[in-house]
């Protein structure tokens, strides 16, 4: 039934409303009856003592019959409302101005009586109503009273007793219903409580009208991903530029978190391309020399009696280099994916990069000069260690140093170079090749991206070794860059920090 939240927050006011409603009604009835009383007891405090200073009441603890008739009489014609009671000194009532069977008590609490004559108790102060049965025991009236001198100052003959509110009063029904100024508070109250609710509730359906609206976008934005549909998932809460309440904040992060997701999903469609890409490029990597080697390995075996011994060694070296090749592509998917893996540690230590650099040099210098490429270092004085992996540092260089002798045609020239910028070391790997043209060079570190189109590329390059460079450089926290101009050359670049003694 209450599903909405503004249904639930109506629910609640309309409750209030009614609770409060109540209070305050039962508080005004209250206030009314104690205002009456107090107005009544404090105009008529003096009654009972003008009467007895008038009359002559008890004459040696004999009620003055005469007197009191007369008195019971005029007061009847003057004040229906009003009750008299003749009490002895020990609050038994000797006479009354009631029918006879009206009233049920023979005696009155004096306690209240000797209050209301000290003159210090605030008003409305009540006493016992000798009409109250047994079960109405406890219900009070105000009063007025006075004492009747006895033979001694210090000991009264009795009291006059007098009732203010008598039947006239009993009911607050009655009173409610002839009361103008409470019918007309009550008729007030309940307007406006009314016109606080119907406020209250434009209030409400004001301030959710936002929280509605961005429960909309949401329930649309989820839909819309859900199935794939751009329709409304571009759609995002109105920000308000004056308020920056629990519900803005609420709409800023669903806009946040819904950009998030956006972009999240369109790299994954992006990734999931790149796979497919991956696959078919993998694809066509292996069954090329696959069936290559198979094909040789097939011709062996079907010409092996009609083959010299020539003819047998050159298949079986074809045969051997597709398999390297083969080989060396499968070492590389395995490697590529250990480094993409979140188990790869590094290990992480103080190494000389001018010492392996010298090695590496050193290990591609033979097939430099069989190319009639010029391999040369540069290196700055007194280099500081380095802070990195050694073993996939190595990795790179040897990766860009292949991939500088792939692409660097005959005669050309490779230099590998060592500097400080602050508190890192800078490695350059230069070439002198034909360089990368300006539109594919943020493309050179994907995965089984080849410049056949632009390069010389030897049939033993899958693509994989700028990739795995980056990749490297990645986990160490860097950046590698690529920088080529056309037949100039292209020059790539990275840094590794500086070890720090400490």
């Amino acid at each position: 039934m209450f599903r909405t939240l503004y249904s639930r927050i109506a629910a609640v006011l309309f409750t209030l409303v009614l609770l409060i409603g109540y209070v305050v009604y039962s508080m005004v009835l209250y206030s009314s009856e104690m205002y009456q009383q107090e107005l009544t007891q404090k105009l008529n405090a003096a009654l009972a003592k003008h009467i007895v200073d008038e009359e002559n009441l008890l004459t040696e603890q004999q009620v003055n019959q005469k007197a009191l008739k007369s008195l019971f009489h005029w007061l009847m014609v003057i004040n229906p409302s009003i009750e008299l009671y003749l009490l002895n000194a020990s609050g038994e009532i000797l006479a009354f101005s009631a029918p006879e069977g009206h009233v049920k008590r023979q005696q009155v609490s004096l306690a209240p009586i000797k209050k209301f004559l000290s003159g210090t108790e605030e008003y409305p102060l009540t006493g016992d109503d000798p009409r109250a049965t047994d079960n109405q025991h406890s219900r009070q009236k105000v009063f007025s009273a006075a004492v009747i001198p006895g033979d001694t100052a210090d000991k009264p003959a009795g009291y006059l007793y007098v009732i203010l509110e008598g039947e006239a009063f009993d009911s607050i029904t009655d009173r409610v219903k002839g009361s103008y100024i409470l019918r007309f508070t009550t008729t007030g109250l309940g307007a406006s409580l009314l016109l606080a609710l119907a406020a209250g509730l434009t209030a409400f359906a004001l301030l959710t009208s936002r929280l509605r609206t961005l429960t909309r976008i949401m329930s649309t934005y989820g839909t819309a991903t859900k199935h794939a549909s751009t329709d409304h998932a571009n759609e995002r809460y109105p920000v308000s530029t004056t308020s920056t309440d629990e519900i803005d904040q609420l709409g800023i992060n669903f806009n946040q978190m819904a950009d998030r997701i956006d972009q999240q999903l369109k790299e994954l469609a992006q990734n999931d391309a790149k796979r497919r890409e991956m696959v078919a490029n993998v694809s066509h990597d292996l069954r090329t020399p696959l069936t290559s080697l198979h094909g040789y390995l097939e011709t062996l075996l079907l010409k092996d009696d009609t083959l010299s011994k020539q003819e047998r060694r050159q298949y079986l070296q074809v045969a051997t280099a597709q398999s390297t090749r083969l080989r060396q592509l499968i070492e590389e998917l395995f490697e590529l994916a250990k480094l993409d893996s979140s188990e790869t540690v590094l290990n992480i230590e103080p190494f000389s990069l001018a010492e392996l650099a010298h090695d590496i040099m050193h290990k591609f210098k033979l097939e430099a000069e069989k190319r009639n490429i010029s391999i040369q270092t540069s290196f700055v004085n007194d280099l500081p260690f380095a802070y990195g992996d050694i073993g996939l540092i190595q990795r790179v260089l040897d990766n860009l140093i292949e991939n500088a002798l792939r692409y660097t045609p005959t005669g050309g020239r490779i230099t590998l170079s060592l500097t400080t910028a602050c508190d890192n070391i800078m490695i350059k790997v230069a070439d002198t090749g034909q360089g990368i043209p300006e539109d594919e060079i943020d493309h050179i570190f994907d995965r089984f991206y080849r410049l056949e189109k632009n390069r010389t590329a030897s049939d033993t390059n899958a693509g994989l070794g700028l990739s795995i460079a980056k990749r490297i450089i990645d986990l160490h926290g860097g950046t590698i860059q690529a920088a080529s101009k056309l037949d100039q050359g292209t020059t790539f670049s990275f840094a590794l920090p500086m070890y720090q003694l400490r």
